[in-house]
């Protein structure tokens, strides 16, 4: 155990000799706002890339997967329920990538046998929890913690389900979320890990800011630690660079798209549901809907998109008119070469030996009409008391308008917006409270 231990702490630390000061920023359990019942809070910068995507999940399972009427209204014993289920969901996500057992990892200091073996069973447990809630007080440093935590494994399903119930008092308490991180990645196994990440030498917290690094985030959201949010595997000068493989029950969209860092794909862009957690610089908000019509199924035309943009990795809009019979291929269009010769003077008339993305679509897959409203109701959300009004942890209620082109109404300039607009580019909000929600 101690040299699962030490890989663990280097996969997720990094190797550096002093952690206490970030370590203490991600000491917390997953805690429900005494002023939103279905929303967690978050006490320090960091770890909103655990608790973000469990949020994004319990905000999934409150709306869509619930038989009760108001889903912001959870009394402890609903929110104990979803939490777990949450919780559970996460892990079965990640065992499902690995066809192994579960695990559990708690942090509890074991009586000897011969202690043990004085106490009845009942006695023995009641011991046990004793324990573990006044580690959840003690002030345990870095190397303390690490020394104390031991891992239990489930091959059976109902169990291990079983198992995560009774460990609720412990998903609450002080070391709550990194439990369950570790829970998370010994469920899938470190070095299944290391063989998704592109840069093993990079941790999951950066060990200067405490921030998650985006393996860690496709990990929760997806079950996979990828470090990119692309659509599918794409080859670059000889190396095989891993995306997203497919769609994700919540989705993610990022800030650092608008400022052209990156590109994320359809798989993360359009979920299961309308829930997206939202990227900025150092931040993980969430942003939703009850609106499930801007999700659906992914159509023709989408499909085209996402295929050419394989093809497109930089992102350009266009691509070589040398590979319009690869895409015509993927897309189980006719490929014979004299029709491809006949499409590539259609579409490239001036022989400049381009293919435009937007002709291409409109030539082979004209627009449909979407069945989504112009304006729908939002929420926002952000785990920061410091970033709500009145240090309040609430959902921030708004109005989303949703047009095809420059709309007449102009709003605010907000980073949230500037996020939005990388999947719908001409989104306006409108939001209920004078002071707009902020993604950090």
């Amino acid at each position: 155990m101690a040299e699962e231990n030490e890989a663990l702490v280097n996969l997720v630390w990094g190797k550096q000799t002093s952690m206490d000061t970030i370590f203490s920023r991600w000491t917390q359990g997953f805690v429900f706002s005494e002023s939103e019942s279905t929303a967690l809070e978050q006490f320090e910068g960091g770890p909103c890339a655990v608790i973000a995507p469990v949020q994004a999940l319990i905000l999934k399972n409150s709306i869509f997967n619930s038989e009760m009427p108001n889903w912001r209204d959870r009394q402890v014993e609903e929110q104990k329920t979803v939490l777990c289920q949450t919780l559970i969901e996460i892990l079965e996500i990640v065992q499902s990538t690995n066809s192994e057992s579960y695990c559990l990892v708690s942090c509890l200091k074991e009586k000897t046998s011969e202690e043990m073996g004085s106490l009845p069973e009942s006695s023995a447990k009641t011991s046990q929890q004793d324990q573990s809630s006044a580690f959840a007080a003690e002030e345990l440093a870095f190397e303390r913690f690490h020394a104390l935590i031991h891992k239990k494994s489930f091959q059976s399903f109902a169990e291990f389900k079983d198992a995560v119930m009774a460990q609720y008092p412990v998903w609450r308490n002080r070391f709550g979320v990194l439990l369950f991180l570790y829970s998370v990645i010994l469920t899938k196994g470190i070095e299944n890990i290391k063989n998704e990440i592109e840069d093993v030498d990079e941790p999951l917290i950066d060990p200067l800011y405490g921030h998650g690094s985006q393996s860690l985030i496709n990990l929760l959201l997806t079950g996979h630690a990828v470090s990119n949010v692309w659509d599918g595997d794409r080859e670059c000068s000889g190396m095989k660079l891993l995306g997203i493989r497919s769609q994700a029950p919540v989705g993610f969209l990022t800030l650092m798209e608008s400022l052209r860092y990156c590109k994320v794909g359809s798989y993360l862009k359009c979920p299961e549901v309308p829930i997206w957690v939202l990227g900025s610089e150092t931040h993980l908000t969430v942003f939703f809907t009850k609106e499930m019509t801007i999700v659906a199924p992914e159509g023709p035309s989408a499909q085209a998109r996402r295929v050419f943009q394989t093809y497109d990795p930089e992102d350009n809009g266009f691509i070589p008119d040398t590979l319009l019979q690869d895409v015509m291929k993927s897309l189980e269009l006719v490929s014979d070469l004299e029709y491809v010769n006949l499409m590539k003077t259609k579409l490239d008339p001036e022989g400049l030996g381009l293919i435009l993305l937007a002709p291409f679509l409109q030539e082979f897959f004209p627009e449909q009409e979407s069945k989504a409203p112009e304006s729908f109701t939002v929420y926002h959300y952000n785990g920061l008391k410091q970033s709500n009004f009145n240090e309040k942890v609430m959902y921030v209620e708004g109005t989303a308008v949703i047009s095809f082109e420059d709309p007449m109404l102009q709003t605010d300039d907000t980073p949230v917006k500037q996020c939005l607009r990388t999947k719908w580019p001409f989104i306006e909000l409108l939001w209920t409270t004078d002071r707009p929600p902020s993604l950090n």
